[in-house]
């Protein structure tokens, strides 16, 4: 059994989410972990270098993304996650990203015991599904669909807004049966918002956290970053990306959901010993 650095629960304390696109059309890996086998290895070295989430995804949420049918996903996403069960330790969880809850419902029966759901929970099966296997939930926020958010997101105060939507949202999810210490809220960066929207979402997170439940930031390697630092290549956006996670430690973030562990996790773990704050992963 593989083993990450130290404890494997959910819990408050800041923890590292990997990120395992199994898909051919993500924006920043596509294509790479189509294969259970490849994709299975990829989680495993991303355990090893600090992640206590693994988060499994069957279908391309990105900008312009088309929905992929419910038996593709289960397709992709079933034996990676079955794969997952048998060779990771216990604690590390396997969270399913999807929308559509017999997608969640099958990642479940498979051995994931989490669900990360950008529609933030706009079916109410998902939360029924949460409730019933008394498991952690991602209530994301998104304006629009992946096929049109990015067109034109309009806002009067997008915080405000925002903290509105995830704070209805709980309010949902706890009426449902879901314990507040299973629900984990995202402001949804990138998910039909402008660079500049995206900016003042990071200048506010601690507002966020005021709602009382575990938040998650989902930034890494984004567009709007590279708009700020003239790259055009994902795949250079590493140190962005980990300024975004130094900014979500500082507001009280507890989840950073990322491709790069390794570079998130010292970044994570220097903003912490910097607030006088002991990592989990400190010998």
């Amino acid at each position: 059994m593989v083993q990450g650095p130290q404890q494997r629960t959910l819990s408050i304390e800041p923890m590292i989410m990997g990120i395992l696109n199994v898909t051919p059309d993500s924006f920043s890996d596509g294509g790479q972990f189509l294969q259970p086998k490849i994709a299975i290895s990829h989680a495993v070295k991303m355990v090893a270098e600090g992640a206590s989430i693994i988060d499994v995804g069957g279908e391309s949420t990105r900008p312009g993304a088309l929905p992929v049918p419910i038996s593709e996903q289960v397709t992709r996403v079933v034996p990676v996650i079955e794969g997952l069960r048998e060779v990771l330790d216990g604690g590390v969880r396997i969270s399913i990203d999807a929308r559509e809850p017999e997608v969640a419902a099958r990642a479940l029966d498979a051995g994931a015991n989490m669900i990360n759901d950008i529609s933030g929970g706009a079916n109410p099966e998902m939360l029924s599904l949460a409730a019933g296997h008394r498991i952690p939930i991602v209530l994301m926020h998104m304006q629009g669909s992946p096929e049109s958010m990015q067109i034109k997101p309009d806002y009067v105060d997008v915080v405000k807004e925002i903290w509105e939507f995830l704070n209805e949202r709980a309010d949902l999810a706890i009426s449902a049966g879901i314990s507040p210490a299973n629900i984990i809220i995202d402001p949804g960066i990138g998910f039909g918002k402008t660079r500049m929207q995206n900016l003042d979402i990071l200048r506010h997170l601690e507002e966020f956290v005021t709602l009382g439940y575990v938040v998650a930031l989902g930034t890494s390697r984004k567009r709007f970053m590279g708009s700020i630092c003239q790259e055009t290549t994902f795949k250079d956006l590493v140190g962005a990306t980990c300024a975004t996670t130094v900014i979500g430690v500082r507001a009280g973030v507890r989840i950073f959901r990322v491709h790069d562990v390794r570079e998130n996790r010292q970044a994570m773990e220097v903003a912490l010993a910097a607030m006088g704050m002991k990592s989990r992963f400190a010998g």
